[in-house]
């Protein structure tokens, strides 16, 4: 199988973390370190509202319905929305950055599976580590619709229960490279932390 020298990123964090805003910021860092490479950025949770926004039919009918009562949409969906961007934009020369590809203990190999499939050597997972009462204070000044305290606890106690184990299905094995950073800070600051300890400031 072809290896790949080039780096797929997948972020982690609680709700509020800030971890859109660090992807972004590493996407950047990215193409200035590496102007010859594309860099392709695949957020699970936008996908889905894409797909209800640009679609019509029974899924996503189906999809549109679970997500307005707030339950949990089938792994099938998720997955199926982000491996069908890989199957048709990855060309095996692009950076990855990948924002909730993983977020049930059971779907991490999936993801790693993919990875591999594509001769990615050793993926980087970033986990961006903040408390909840500084995810809910940074949500409730956003002044969303769905940033209402029930909504956002909901999704702590989802993240909590679920996705912290399939990040620890990543942490301290020697083909991933895990890194934790502290989302407590400035963006600019948090940015920093990561382009360091990823030597892309180098």
């Amino acid at each position: 199988m072809k290896e790949n020298n080039q780096d797929a990123i997948i972020f982690y964090g609680i709700s509020g973390s800030g971890k859109g805003t660090q992807a972004k910021l590493l996407i950047e860092r990215m193409k200035k370190r590496d102007p010859s490479r594309e860099v392709i950025y695949i957020e699970t949770g936008a996908r889905i509202r894409e797909f209800i926004n640009d679609n019509a039919g029974y899924t996503r009918d189906l999809v549109k319905e679970i997500i307005s009562k707030g339950s949990l949409l089938p792994e099938f969906v998720p997955i199926s929305l982000w491996s069908h961007l890989l199957i048709t934009r990855f060309t095996g020369v692009e950076h990855l950055v990948l924002d909730g590809v993983s977020r049930r203990p059971h779907e991490s190999p999936v993801i790693e599976g993919a990875l591999r499939f594509y001769g990615f050597k050793k993926p980087i997972v970033i986990l961006m580590n903040v408390s909840r009462e500084w995810a809910r204070a940074r949500l409730m000044g956003r002044g969303r619709a769905d940033d209402d305290v029930a909504e956002i606890e909901r999704r702590f106690a989802w993240y909590e229960k679920n996705t912290l184990p399939a990040v620890e299905h990543f942490r301290n094995r020697p083909d991933i490279h895990f890194v934790e950073v502290n989302g407590e800070q400035t963006p600019e600051e948090v940015h920093q932390e990561i382009v360091q300890k990823l030597g892309f400031d180098k």
